[in-house]
């Protein structure tokens, strides 16, 4: 990942809460989230190999049950309506024990 100026990393961050907004926003309707849900997405840096620089992480918390952590290997802004209705699908499988 290139070293920024501060000015273009402010820049950087801002589209990327942004671009995290929009995906929370379109997550809350593909996972059917009620009142007392709450979901939480973040773009993180990936070390693995074969990532993408930027990875984006979704805990869902639903009342009453465990968090679950799912993980979408693309930045936030990338994510498509395919990526949300994978999501909704890992979501609805049991939790691994």
């Amino acid at each position: 990942m290139p070293i920024l100026g501060i000015k273009a990393w402010r820049a950087r961050s801002a589209a990327q809460a942004a671009a995290c907004a929009r995906l929370k926003a379109d997550l809350v309707a593909g996972l059917a989230l009620g009142p007392e849900d709450a979901l939480h997405v973040n773009a993180m840096a990936c070390p693995d190999p074969g990532c993408p620089d930027t990875e984006t992480i979704v805990l869902v918390m639903r009342a009453g049950r465990p968090t679950r952590a799912l993980r979408l290997r693309k930045p936030p802004e990338a994510a498509t309506e395919a990526d949300i209705r994978a999501l909704a699908a890992e979501e609805a499988e049991p939790p691994p024990p």
